[in-house]
């Protein structure tokens, strides 16, 4: 064999090097049984949890092994991260390499120098560069001690982030060498390791399990209704700490990542579609805390050694429990608690289903089931830590749980549903088993659509027989049914649901059926109450604020539209604000604008909450991000660079009206504007302050009072907004 074998590598030789490379004193787990086995020049196939330690089963080895090892694994930022890692833990900058589509000509040169000279150790790669016949010929040359393949998940087509390239592992590893094969990861059920251990020749390998509980995380799953409120209180209450939201999509990235940032929240978006300088940038600035949130797709966190992550977040329910499992797992990794929050609502699984259209039969049925899984566990009332060990083929006693998951901690309440089930199972036969949920949910409480219409004729016997009862509660129904696998969806006929065999069996031979009703989470009882437009709830503190203003106003001899407009002043006695950054958080008010002049306002209002024992709505308003089709950001960077209303009108397809009300919502807003360079060549210095003048006389400094004012052959209705605004931006922003 090419490696050492473990008569020349004793326990105290390994102890040491653990000790001097690493920093740690002892082993975790079953690593050193991991570590010897592929010492004496075995394959092994190793589950273990995310933060269990699965690198050091490859990384110590291959430091104690004659040649180099070559570690397969899917992605850049995967590679750089413990290449930095491990060159961080060695004075010796070539003792681990990446060789991938990043490397320049001369800097793979270098890397296969360091190689042939022994100076590397292990070396990163990913298939698509294994493949390659230059590469091939290569690694003929030099010694191989062993092959490692990270996120070996990526093989099993039953996996949750299955890659075709990876496939073709085992030809090419037989193409290059005979060296033992290690196949780690931390997500895979039975039928995906058994797949990976077939896919790599390796079925009679040594398997080692480790536990997938992870006691340190709790589990919550979350109703999806405001969600941007839900997120910023959230993330607010967890000041300092650091948390990953997952997103779907990538505009759903950008979009998350915006309304924190506008939030006061420091937080960075990662997805595959930005520059690679970018995400390196964001991933760096998240592990040296200069951010405190990375909104990502799933592109992030593989590999990324960040052990003080408190919270995750999944904005969108995930694809599949793997990537949950995985993704959740980034939390908690020092042993201290992880909060791990999906919020759920079934339109993305939706989604998610329509994704699946058009693919073959095949994947299609492997989507289905991988999706059957995400909702049973989003849906399920018993402990979700058992239900998802479960699936991992791992049992669990649910004391144990600790109320360390929603289901334990506020256990749903269950009911007998044999009936409601019965029913619903009847009216997809009478409907001949052509309606999707949203259809059959209306029929089961007596609504119509166009599509349910056109057979009224066949239905009317049925239609409406479940009207004692909510549509949410007919499609909550619909999903417990569905999870049962008593009825399923084709996917090639949009989701239209059918009976299965389950289902007419249990047609034929009814039994118990317990259904779960929603949780009643705090938050739906903590919405704040309506009111109509433009109306002030507490109308007394309202009064009490406008008389604060018309004072403030007249120390300062402003007018107090400039302090604050009337519909912030309505918004301050709808949610009391009694912080400076809660006040920042109210319509047309902004940061600047609260630390200027909320002070006195802050301290009125918090008196006056604390006097009269008002329970305060928790959720303030939520400042929301720039309409990205009006492309706001983009005039105010435009008016900092002095350029032109006419330029920025026609570049956006704007006309200039149009153009000047956008400008007036963003400085309204809090938002200082560069307009200098505009009113230079429109008017001279006098005009200017003459306006600037009459606007510090009036009540509510409106256009309106200018336009009466002065003769239009004097200044121009344009002239006079633009005037309004120049004065909001540099007086009261």
């Amino acid at each position: 064999m090419d490696i050492k074998t473990t008569s020349s590598i004793n326990s105290e030789i390994l102890h040491d090097n653990l000790k001097k490379v690493f920093g740690f004193n002892k082993f975790r787990g079953q690593q050193e049984e991991i570590i010897r086995h592929l010492l004496n020049g075995n394959d092994s196939m190793v589950i273990m949890p995310t933060g269990g330690g699965k690198s050091m089963c490859y990384q110590l080895p291959a430091l104690l092994s004659e040649g180099v090892a070559i570690v397969v694994s899917p992605l850049i930022a995967l590679m750089k991260n413990q290449v930095d890692a491990l060159r961080a833990h060695s004075d010796n900058e070539s003792i681990a390499h990446v060789l991938n589509s990043s490397l320049s000509k001369s800097q793979s040169i270098q890397v296969k120098s360091d190689i042939s000279e022994g100076k590397t150790k292990l070396l990163y790669v990913a298939p698509e560069s294994l493949i390659k016949e230059e590469n091939i010929q290569f690694f003929n040359n030099n010694q191989i001690s062993f092959f490692a393949i990270d996120e070996a998940h990526c093989i099993s087509e039953w996996g949750h982030d299955f890659r075709p390239e990876y496939r073709k592992l085992r030809q090419i590893m037989d193409n290059i060498s005979d060296s033992p094969v290690i196949a780690l990861t931390a997500t895979a059920t039975p039928k995906v390791r058994l797949d990976i251990m077939k896919n790599l020749k390796i079925e009679n390998s040594k398997l080692y399990l480790d536990s997938f509980n992870r006691s340190n995380l709790f589990y919550e799953i979350r109703p999806k209704l405001d969600i941007a409120k839900q997120l910023i209180k959230y993330i607010n209450n967890r000041k300092g700490e650091s948390g990953i939201v997952y997103c779907l999509s990538r505009k759903k990235v950008e979009e998350i990542a915006e309304v924190l940032q506008i939030n006061g929240i420091k937080a960075l978006p990662y997805h595959a579609g930005l520059d690679s300088k970018k995400r390196v940038a964001h991933q760096d600035a998240f592990l040296m805390e200069d951010c405190d949130v990375i909104v990502a797709t799933i592109a992030f966190g593989m590999g990324i050694d960040k052990p003080d992550i408190r919270f995750v977040i999944h904005h969108d329910i995930p694809k599949s429990l793997e990537g949950y499992y995985q993704e959740t797992g980034r939390a908690g990794r020092d042993g201290g608690k992880g909060d791990l929050i999906t919020f759920y609502d079934y339109k993305d699984i939706e989604k998610l289903e329509k994704f699946l259209q058009g693919k073959p039969v095949a994947e299609q049925e492997i989507g289905r089931l991988l999706i059957m899984e995400t909702i049973a566990f989003s849906e399920t009332s018993i402990c979700r830590r058992k239900y998802l060990l479960h699936y991992f083929g791992e049992e669990f006693d649910a004391e144990k749980c600790k109320g360390m998951c929603d289901n334990c901690k506020d256990p749903k309440p269950t009911t007998e549903g044999k009936e409601y089930v019965q029913l619903l199972l009847n009216t997809i036969i009478e409907c001949k088993e052509r309606f999707k949920p949203k259809e059959l949910a209306k029929i089961m409480i007596g609504e119509s659509n166009s599509l349910i219409k056109q057979h009224m004729g066949q239905i009317e016997n049925i239609f409406g027989k479940g009207k004692e009862k909510s549509i949410q509660f007919w499609h909550s129904i619909i999903r417990q049914v569905y999870v049962k696998q008593l009825i399923t969806k084709e996917i090639e006929s949009y989701g239209v649901l059918k009976i299965t065999k389950n289902g007419k069996d249990f047609l034929i031979n009814p039994f118990s059926f317990k259904i779960t009703e929603d949780h009643n989470y705090d938050l739906l009882s903590h919405k704040p109450s309506t009111s109509q437009k433009g109306q002030a709830l507490d109308s007394h503190l309202f009064n009490i604020l406008k008389d604060l203003r018309k004072n403030k106003a007249k120390e300062q001899g402003l007018p107090p539209a400039i302090l604050f407009m009337e519909a912030s002043l309505i918004d301050m006695a709808n949610q009391y604000p009694i912080t400076i950054e809660e006040m920042s958080q109210i319509q047309g008010v902004g940061i600047g604008k609260a630390k200027k002049y909320g002070k006195d306002f802050v301290d009125t209002i918090k008196e006056y909450v604390e006097e009269n024992e008002i329970e305060r709505a928790i959720d303030i308003v939520v400042r929301t991000v720039a309409n990205k089709s009006n492309d706001k950001i983009y005039i105010i960077q435009s008016l900092d660079k002095k350029i032109g209303l006419e330029d920025i009108s026609r570049s956006k397809s704007m006309t200039i009206g149009d153009l000047i009300t956008e400008i007036e919502s963003i400085v309204e807003s809090g938002t200082k504007v560069n307009l200098s360079h505009i009113l230079n060549e429109m008017m001279d210095t006098e005009e200017l302050e003459e306006i600037h003048d009459f606007f510090k006389t009036t009540e509510k400094f409106s256009f309106d009072e200018a336009r009466t004012e002065f003769e239009e052959d004097e200044f121009s209705d344009e002239e006079i907004r633009l005037l309004r605004i120049d004065f909001i931006s540099k007086i009261g922003n």
